[in-house]
């Protein structure tokens, strides 16, 4: 069922689910004509054609013993189809092989169902020195959070549910701060960062990228890492991507610049009606270095 909402200074109305479900339907439709084999390529090649995307991403503040810090950004895997699991299974391994320091996960893991047993046996490989640190999305409120949550604690992954934690190095420390969902309400950004101490490195989870407006008036933040849009999902040539969810459309895809923080916005490890074009899935690594 789509959800009626009242507005929210800072928050833009949302397009309903059902109107985004059927625009990314005609888009699709769109990529297809103008793709050599295109049905086929979007709908069973380029969903599973995961990419690996390394990045440096400079930060004032950042400790000298953070230099080179190395964290892994996976997001929105939509555990549903087959091709879903497959595709995050290698995901998972891919992160695993590039040994991070860190890995930090950002919302919806599922799409429509929440089937626990295969959540769980998907993201148990995730380990890192620095731990595993995840937000929710929207998909997972809609679904069953409380579910989510239980699976993510099961495995030892912390929920940074409007809160923040240090990673300690010596007696330096870079600062990890989560927010729950923006588009269901959930967040609160300034509990999540009442615990910053002044002058941080800090890192922001937060599911839905075109937030990163109102975080950057807190001056607080330094990099907000995010998914929700899929890239766009389809991209087509001239035209960019002609659908975008609501809170994903100002910062869809890649690295940005926001004033004086940085925003990281993933393609994500799956997708919404098992189609992509010109939008691989992908797991980003991203290497902190003092600016």
């Amino acid at each position: 069922m789509d959800r009626a909402m009242d507005s929210q200074p800072g928050i833009p109305e949302p397009v309903s689910r059902r109107a985004f479900l059927k625009w990314a339907l005609r888009a699709v439709g769109a990529g297809a004509a103008v793709t050599t084999g295109g049905t086929v390529y979007c709908f069973r090649l380029e969903p599973g054609w995961l990419q690996y995307e390394p990045l440096t991403v400079p930060i004032a503040s950042l400790p000298p013993c953070f230099e080179g810090y190395r964290l892994i950004h996976l997001t929105d895997f939509h555990l549903e189809t087959e091709l879903s699991y497959r595709v995050a299974a290698r995901a998972v391994a891919l992160s695993m092989d590039h040994i991070p320091d860190i890995i930090l996960l950002t919302g919806d893991y599922i799409s429509h169902i929440l089937n626990s047993d295969r959540l769980r046996a998907t993201l148990a490989p995730l380990s890192a020195p620095d731990g595993v640190y995840a937000t929710l999305g929207n998909h997972d409120h809609w679904v069953d959070s409380a579910g989510v949550r239980h699976v993510l604690d099961s495995l030892g992954i912390v929920e940074l549910n409007n809160t923040c934690v240090p990673i300690t190095r010596g007696a330096d420390q870079l600062w990890i701060a989560g927010i729950d969902d923006v588009w269901e309400r959930q967040h609160n950004l300034s509990q999540a960062l009442d615990g910053l101490p002044d002058n941080a490195a800090t890192i922001l989870l937060c599911h839905e990228p075109d937030y990163a407006d109102e975080v950057v008036k807190t001056g607080r933040v330094d990099l907000q890492l995010s998914g929700h849009s899929h890239g766009g999902q389809v991209t087509l040539p001239f035209l960019g991507s002609p659908i975008t969810p609501y809170l994903g459309s100002k910062y869809a895809r890649g690295l940005y610049r926001v004033d004086n923080m940085w925003l990281y916005t993933n393609r994500g490890v799956g997708n919404l009606l098992n189609v992509r074009l010109n939008c691989r899935p992908e797991v980003a690594e991203i290497t902190l270095t003092g600016a």
